[in-house]
């Protein structure tokens, strides 16, 4: 209910981050019910090769068409799947793998907590993306082992924030309370100090899907993603990028304009929350 709380009370209230949370959930929503409605909405398949090759705009191809003729419109509502699929999967494990480890690590400190600190610094270390493109690499193309190489790079965000939170809770009377009257470790991480790092952990989880949609982006456009001709928002830019000199600019603005959107989303999200949380705080 706390986490429902702090996405649903910005729209009641008139505070600062009402409007960002109102464009950011619309956003959202709109990509999500245009990736559960593709095959109704869809006017065309999204991988037939058609006859009018690079046709702009127009009541018949609201997007125009790409050099194999195939629907822009359809390929943009059918692509909203895949980086929704990608990025839903590599956040959830982001958050099964690095909370778990953020508490442990946090609660329990000594050998645990460096071996575990030193570890995810190593990963953080690294370029995001450039760590991403090696492990998509190793793995192979494909939609799954992007899920898996882009929730490697985030597990680190999670730990380091949810550690740091423990770390500051572990001290509380409440917690003290807890260990006194005998309540058990992993309860006392699970009732006492879990609920209190998830309004954090929303905050991060909001901002690092806005991020995860460029890397999944970015990973498509170096082809590391998907296979031809499955749609997919990256993957149709780099296709698309080659002919904006020659006059086709649809091919590109399109899916750029939807990677860019999306990702505008869930970060005005996670701004509004944040604002929400910090004004909660006071």
């Amino acid at each position: 209910m706390r986490v429902i709380d702090y996405l649903v009370k910005p729209l009641r209230e008139r505070r600062p981050g009402r409007g960002l949370m109102i464009f950011g959930l619309s956003v959202v929503l709109v990509v999500l019910f245009m990736a559960l409605l593709a095959p109704w909405i869809s006017p065309y398949d999204p991988t037939e090769i058609g006859p009018d090759i690079f046709s702009p705009p127009s009541w018949k191809h609201p997007m125009g068409t790409n050099s194999l003729g195939q629907d822009v419109f359809s390929r943009i509502i059918w692509g909203s799947r895949i980086i929704l699929y990608v990025v839903a999967i590599a956040t959830t494990l982001s958050i099964v793998i690095g909370v778990p480890l953020g508490l442990l690590s946090g609660y329990h400190g000594g050998k645990t907590d460096r071996t575990l600190s030193m570890i995810m610094d190593s990963v953080y270390s690294f370029p995001s993306l450039i760590l991403a493109i090696v492990i998509a690499v190793v793995l192979g193309p494909s939609p799954i082992n992007t899920a898996v190489a882009i929730s490697f790079v985030y597990v680190p965000t999670y730990f380091r924030m949810v550690r740091g939170q423990t770390l500051s809770l572990k001290g509380q009377l409440f917690v003290e309370a807890a260990m006194a009257m005998g309540v058990k470790d992993r309860e006392i991480m699970r009732k006492y100090i879990l609920p209190n790092v998830l309004p954090t952990v929303l905050v991060v989880f909001t901002l690092s899907v806005a991020d995860a949609i460029l890397t999944e982006a970015g990973l498509s456009f170096l082809g590391l993603s998907v296979t031809p001709p499955t749609p997919d928002w990256g993957y149709d830019l780099h296709v698309g990028q080659p002919f904006l000199l020659d006059g086709y600019w649809w091919l590109a603005f399109f899916p750029g304009i939807m990677i860019m959107l999306l990702a505008m989303g869930f970060a005005m999200i996670g701004e509004a929350i944040n604002e929400r949380f910090s004004l909660g705080t006071r």
